[in-house]
């Protein structure tokens, strides 16, 4: 059979992957649902009657043709306001939106300076950049700046951080605004963990630090994650989107995203509008659960729990399904050394975020 000899390598490595639906009654502490709106039937509902009110409930085709509806226009008007952004435009997925900037933004003599633990759908098409792609040590500003200076270009300069680390739950660092700005860099930060997570705001990396949005900062999101849908917005200066736009092939070539998913995240996003602050306190309350774990208080809501051997994560996963949590334990490549990935989310009572504390002290 094609590819058998290559699966059993995989099965026998523990590196295989399988489609499973996990029983109902575990508690859910592997999902991006940071703040448990996947959840919210009520948010459900209003979408779908803000779809019911819309003479289509399919895109129908991409949005540089006649895919592109009022639903979608609301929603990027709404986001322009909400992050203070000039304009906007959306994708279907976030793997769809970096791949756009990665491959449109990054033009002839131009170089783009990329963290090394940046997301795959990014390090995807820096590889195919070429040397025009150069990776520096993960939230390390020293090494970028040294790079930099090493790198001469005639072209633009390009930085590409994520705001929230996925598989370390770190934040990237104010330095690498102010780098972009001596340096009149691009700067993309990929929000898909930070947006809803952290800042006073909850509205990201850039809320976080309390920068003022200036023409050279170039936000993507994920409309997943902490807002609870599907799909991916990319807000910038309206020369930059304008560009990205006509250019970009993974919009031009693809139906535009779905106008159900669109219709949730609008309403989504009004419900955190709407109670910033018990979200904001209910997050931290979720992070302080686990504080006797950590040396230094978790920086958003991913804990981590690095492993040198990926049989005996596997077996605490196991040990923690069976006291009825589920828990992310991640493999390479998606991480370079095995790890117990703790999602904590809004859903889960805090009550049972202290008893999964004290289970993890006795098995570490």
């Amino acid at each position: 059979m094609p590819y058998s000899k290559e699966l059993t390598v995989l099965k026998k490595s523990q590196l295989l992957r399988e489609k499973v639906i996990h029983p109902p009654h575990l508690l859910d502490y592997a999902s991006n649902d940071y703040l448990g709106l996947a959840h919210q039937k009520e948010l459900l509902h209003r979408a779908f009657i803000r779809l019911q009110n819309s003479p289509r409930h399919a895109p129908t085709s991409s949005m540089a043709i006649n895919g592109y509806d009022w639903i979608h226009k609301n929603f990027e008007d709404f986001l322009i306001e909400f992050f203070g952004f000039q304009s906007c435009t959306l994708f279907g997925s976030g793997f769809l939106a970096n791949l756009a900037l990665f491959d449109t933004l990054v033009r002839k003599n131009d170089l783009i300076f990329i963290d090394e633990l940046y997301h795959a759908s990014g390090q995807y098409p820096a590889k195919l950049l070429g040397k025009q792609a150069i990776f520096f040590a993960h939230n390390n500003p020293s090494d970028l700046l040294q790079k930099i200076k090493a790198y001469q270009t005639k072209g633009r300069i390009l930085i590409a951080i994520e705001g929230v680390y996925s598989m370390d739950g770190d934040i990237a660092k104010v330095d690498f605004a102010h780098i972009a700005q001596e340096y009149n860099a691009l700067l993309i930060v990929d929000e898909a963990h930070s947006g809803g997570v952290i800042g006073k705001n909850l509205k990201g990396y850039f809320d976080h630090y309390q920068l003022p949005i200036l023409p050279n900062y170039i936000k993507m999101g994920t409309l997943s994650k902490a807002y609870g849908s599907y799909g991916a917005y990319v807000l910038g200066q309206k020369s930059i989107i304008d560009f990205l736009f006509s250019k970009a092939k993974s919009s031009i070539y693809t139906t535009a995203p779905s106008l159900f998913d669109i219709a949730l995240a609008h309403e989504n996003l009004l419900f955190i509008q709407a109670h910033t602050h018990t979200l904001h306190s209910k997050l931290k309350e979720q992070r302080q659960a686990l504080s006797s774990l950590f040396p230094i208080p978790l920086e958003s809501q991913i804990a981590i729990f690095p492993f040198t051997n990926q049989a005996r994560m596997i077996q605490i996963a196991e040990e923690l399904k069976c006291n009825d949590f589920l828990v992310g334990s991640i493999r390479k490549p998606t991480s370079k050394t095995p790890r117990l990935r703790i999602s904590l989310n809004l859903k889960n009572p805090l009550m049972q975020t202290q008893k999964l504390c004290k289970i993890l002290q006795k098995m570490l």
